[in-house]
């Protein structure tokens, strides 16, 4: 599914397949994919803790994001990447804690919240030793959420999403938990990092050489995602837009959506009601935990 902005910059409408036909993007179509017709009128609820992570050999943040300040029980979670120079503090984009609380009471996605961590600046890998923070994603959230009883029984999250380094990251995770046998069921991406050459890359200082990043470059290892569902969104004058159409033709993408914007949170802020009801409709249902 590729949906275009009204900007005109990309190609309007709706296209299922390829070589399928297309229809226009109407109202009804952007509510099914999660936006509402009224303002929020309800909030949600957010929780800074301090945890020790030993694979980062550090204390960090620890931030759950939940439709309620008392959740149910098992309440499948998202994890939610930051991006360069950010934290766990800044990794929701605006309106986030307040969709996703209004969305699940009234009953447009199942209840089902986000947590996010410190995770540095490089790129959600092992860049120096002993500071692991895509080990802390698969070795020690599960363990930090299910002692908050969130989560499935073991603590693992249903999906992942990010912006921009954290973009990269969520598709990085996404890959790592497929290669164990537990793919996540959905993958949201804002406007991921998605660079496409080693001379703009190697600024960010983020990875040994090139043979490191092509090796961890999710464009270069699409076949470790293929059959999760997933969705991104980007603005077209990001500057990432060129690797995220890169992306989009060759992962083809259950969502992709592009529209005028640049780079950082005042587009991703129009795109939060498409994220949380993207990855509301796969998030397990309490029928479903059972």
């Amino acid at each position: 599914m590729v949906i275009a902005g009204a900007s005109g910059l990309a190609v309007a409408g709706l296209a299922f397949g390829a070589g399928a036909g297309k229809v226009p993007f109407s109202p009804a179509l952007h509510r099914s994919l999660g936006a509402a017709s009224s303002p929020s009128r309800r909030m949600g609820f957010s929780r800074t803790e301090r945890v020790f992570s030993s694979a980062r050999g550090r204390t960090i943040d620890l931030v759950t994001i939940l439709p309620t300040k008392s959740p149910p029980p098992g309440l499948p979670m998202c994890v939610l990447l930051h991006g360069l120079h950010g934290s766990a503090r800044t990794a929701d984009p605006t309106g986030l804690v307040e969709r996703l609380g209004n969305d699940v009471a009234r009953g447009a996605v199942p209840p089902f919240g986000f947590v996010a961590v410190d995770g540095g600046n490089s790129y959600w890998h092992e860049r120096l030793p002993g500071d692991d923070p895509m080990a802390m994603l698969l070795d020690e959230l599960p363990g930090w959420l299910r002692e908050r009883g969130l989560g499935d029984p073991t603590g693992t999250p249903f999906a992942c999403a990010g912006m921009s380094m954290g973009g990269f990251g969520a598709l990085l995770y996404a890959r790592r938990r497929a290669e164990r046998g537990r793919p996540p069921a959905a993958i949201g991406t804002l406007a991921p990092a998605l660079i496409t050459s080693w001379a703009e890359m190697r600024k960010r200082d983020a990875f040994r050489d090139a043979t490191a990043w092509a090796s961890l470059d999710p464009l270069r290892n699409l076949a470790a995602i293929r059959g999760i569902h997933t969705a991104v969104w980007c603005g077209t004058e990001d500057k990432f837009i060129s690797g995220v159409r890169r992306f989009i033709a060759r992962a083809d993408p259950v969502l992709a959506y592009t529209a005028r914007g640049r780079h950082g949170d005042t587009f991703n802020r129009t795109v939060v009601h498409s994220m949380v009801g993207f990855l509301g409709k796969h998030a397990p249902t309490a029928h479903n935990r059972r």
